[in-house]
């Protein structure tokens, strides 16, 4: 066991919600061995929390229906299950998968998942 004290674990907040960074900042500052980094402070953390209307992670941006069917897709929902879930037709939830496919450069529904989870677009 070494002696030398451990220093504070450092946390950056890039959260787009004001009141949530708030609430984050007052809920991380209280907790022992852990510090908030002060403007231009190296991290040893982010956490990164984006609008669910701005979503995106680089050269494209997701519809809020598009992030609804994502995250069915993450559940592993069939294009039947996600008109279900979403009161949309099969024909429309076929539409919104394949319009996935596209902004995400994926070769399929998993491939979709692996992209997205991977820019930080959801958190599986």
């Amino acid at each position: 066991m070494s002696s030398e004290p451990t220093s504070d674990i450092v946390i950056a907040l890039e959260v787009d919600d004001p009141a949530l960074a708030d609430r984050l900042a007052t809920l991380l500052g209280s907790v022992a061995g852990l510090r908030l980094a002060a403007p231009g402070e190296q991290a040893t953390a982010t956490i990164v929390a984006r609008n669910r209307e701005t979503a995106g992670g680089g050269d494209f941006e997701l519809t809020p229906r598009e992030l609804d069917v994502l995250a069915l897709l993450a559940e592993g929902a069939s294009n039947k299950m996600i008109a279900q879930r979403l009161g949309i037709s099969v024909h429309t939830a076929k539409f919104h998968v394949g319009s996935l496919l596209d902004k995400l450069d994926a070769t399929g529904r998993t491939d979709a998942v692996a992209h997205a989870a991977r820019r930080g677009v959801i958190n599986l």
